[in-house]
């Protein structure tokens, strides 16, 4: 009887260790899904790595698919907030659509969207915003570039204006395509992260 009653201690312990982990979801494009590296090395692998260490019942979940642009990460919201139930979101879309010259209104528009589908679930957001090559304007680029913080500031949500900073004019931690991190640059790009994520995790007191 006792042997039995340890073992059925030990399995409700385990079920709620098990469930007890909290998500961090990553709703991305190519500059969080480790383009043309291996997936080890990209910065979310790394702030798994690093959350492992330090915040074990953090489970990440990188969504995030090279070439994606905000409509097609809001097609794809809604479901993996439903099967993740994340208590985070970092939300890095929108490059795309400026390259492809879409409507700067939808994009905001879709932003906006998984913003208001993560708040459903009490996610806390952490936007990052995104620049473009002048070639494409000085408007369009600076109205671009503007409309994250436009965001932030609606919905009161933690945001990083770009997560290339230091990165992007350094050679050396750009891939030859001068768009994407190389692997050293992919640590920089964690280190400008964290500091607007780690607040984000401290306030469900990890």
């Amino acid at each position: 009887m006792f042997l039995k009653k340890q073992v059925l201690l030990f399995v409700i312990l385990l079920f709620s260790h098990v469930t007890s982990a909290s998500t961090l979801l990553v709703m991305g494009d190519s500059l969080s899904a480790a383009y043309n590296l291996r997936q080890e090395v990209g910065w979310v692998s790394l702030l798994e790595n690093q959350l492992s260490q330090s915040h074990p019942d953090i489970k990440v979940v990188n969504a995030s698919i090279s070439g994606e642009t905000t409509q097609g990460g809001l097609s794809r919201f809604d479901s993996l907030v439903l099967e993740h139930k994340p208590c985070w979101v970092i939300l890095e879309l929108g490059a795309n659509d400026a390259l492809r010259g879409y409507p700067l209104q939808q994009t905001t528009k879709n932003l906006e969207e998984m913003i208001q589908q993560a708040h459903q679930v009490n996610a806390k957001v952490l936007l990052i915003g995104n620049q473009i090559p002048q070639n494409y304007g000085k408007r369009y680029t600076e109205m671009f570039y503007g409309l994250y913080e436009k965001i932030a500031k609606k919905y009161q949500i933690a945001y990083l204006p770009f997560m290339l900073e230091d990165v992007a004019l350094n050679k050396s931690l750009m891939q030859a395509d001068g768009l994407h991190p190389n692997k050293k640059g992919q640590v920089k790009v964690l280190q400008n992260i964290l500091p607007y994520l780690k607040p984000l995790l401290d306030e469900n007191n990890y």
